[in-house]
């Protein structure tokens, strides 16, 4: 059986998708506007050691398979098969066809992969060493690159669109005010901005709202351009960005506290603490905006220690229910305000990053190499997907400390600009 009839039998013969192979087969429309390329025999054995979405990504950042045409597009239409589709019977006659020496081949996998082995050494899931290694392996790829991806505004999070129309930086300001509209934040107020990535929340409400903000971030790159781009934008006077775990920041009583992007590094097991730490940071009538990439339910694995995310983009990531968020910030003594779905604005946002990594390719690679650009592609193209069928949700979460008379010093309407 060749690999175009493998293909063929697991996506069917009316995907839209043409596949060409090494072996000389060829299957799908031949004006199909998306084409699947396997160039070499290496890539079944990718295949045969990890059957599914891992074998394929490390075949396609191997440079083994390549993909002409729209990246999202193909996921797209692939979303939901996998190798698990092929009835036994099929699999063994693939098996037969295909021979034995591509199966048996040993090849090691990319190196962009972040291997098990290597955050063994550096102890548990979410220890402060093992946890400042996988925010480096991730953050730490280049900020040229990530310029160029992010766009001015250098967030990398969920952007809030006002319309369909409106450009990235447009969206990402909005983002940011919508945050400062849910703290309520006011001019000679303290914030603390954890995980503040390049320090684009912490530069907002400084410059917009005349608050002393302090950001920390684990990535020492991210920290270097955020304090640049303070002095550079003269708020050295109320802006600072450290390098630094969230846990060692030694001041306490902040008016307010954001924590953008951060709550998926965590771990289920560490949100009790987590949370515990930040009520702790605040003052009481204090508020907390949590922004996080959320399940759809309660229901699935938080950790997905063989996916392709976990090796490649967010190793020991973990993603809970907004549902249990709550809670955990319910028994730890916040009342909850206000919660919020902002799903369809990142599939909005992963969108423009990824016109953004296409228009800016030649110099995407020549930066951080093909297979570092290949895994961004991939992984962002299917997050789109992702969020688009809802298989991932992003929600913010306005929490209060209450004051010791039990008064939440919140008005009895929130303030305009935000529901």
């Amino acid at each position: 059986m060749s690999l175009a009839k493998i293909f063929e039998k697991i996506v069917g013969a009316d995907t839209g998708i043409r596949l060409t192979a090494y072996d000389g087969s060829a299957t799908g429309p031949a004006d199909a506007d998306v084409t699947i390329e396997v160039k070499t025999p290496v890539a079944v054995a990718y295949l045969a050691q990890a059957p599914g979405e891992l074998g394929l990504a490390r075949a396609y950042i191997a440079g083994h398979i390549d993909i002409h045409g729209d990246t999202y597009t193909l996921l797209d239409r692939m979303w939901s098969l996998t190798l698990n589709d092929l009835p036994l019977r099929a699999k063994i006659d693939a098996v037969r066809s295909l021979g034995v020496k591509p199966l048996m081949m040993r090849v090691q996998p990319p190196p962009q992969e972040m291997r098990q082995s290597t955050l063994a050494k550096l102890g548990s899931r979410h220890a402060k060493q093992r946890d400042a290694e996988v925010i480096q392996h991730h953050y730490d790829v280049s900020n040229r690159f990530y310029e160029w991806v992010l766009g001015p505004s250098m967030a990398y999070t969920c952007a809030v669109f006002p319309s369909h129309d409106s450009t990235l930086e447009e969206a990402q300001y909005t983002k940011f005010d919508l945050v400062a509209k849910k703290l309520d934040l006011q001019p000679g107020m303290r914030l603390l901005d954890v995980g503040c990535g390049w320090g684009g929340m912490v530069m907002h409400a400084a410059k917009e709202y005349g608050v002393k903000a302090l950001g920390v971030t684990l990535s020492r790159q991210q920290a270097e351009w955020a304090q640049k781009a303070i002095a550079e934008a003269g708020l050295t006077d109320l802006a600072e960005v450290r390098h630094m775990d969230y846990r060692d920041v030694p001041e306490t009583d902040f008016d307010r506290v954001s924590s953008i992007g951060l709550t998926e590094h965590i771990g289920k097991d560490n949100l009790p603490s987590y949370f515990s730490f930040l009520y702790g940071m605040l003052r009481p009538g204090g508020r907390l905006l949590n922004h996080c990439i959320t399940r759809p339910t309660g229901t699935e694995k938080t950790f997905n220690k063989g996916g392709f995310i976990n090796k490649y983009v967010f190793p020991d990531g973990e993603l809970e229910s907004v549902g249990h968020l709550i809670r955990q910030m319910e028994d730890i003594g916040f009342e909850i305000r206000h919660q919020e779905d902002l799903r369809e604005h990142y599939a909005l946002t992963l969108r423009e990053w990824c016109e953004n990594l296409d228009e800016h390719w030649d110099e995407a690679v020549e930066e951080v190499g093909q297979g570092t650009a290949r895994v961004w592609r991939l992984y962002m193209a299917g997050c789109v997907v992702g969020f688009e069928r809802n298989k991932v949700q992003l929600h913010q979460v306005l929490g209060v400390r209450l004051d010791d008379e039990g008064r939440s010093q919140v008005p009895l309407r929130p303030s305009l600009g935000w529901p």
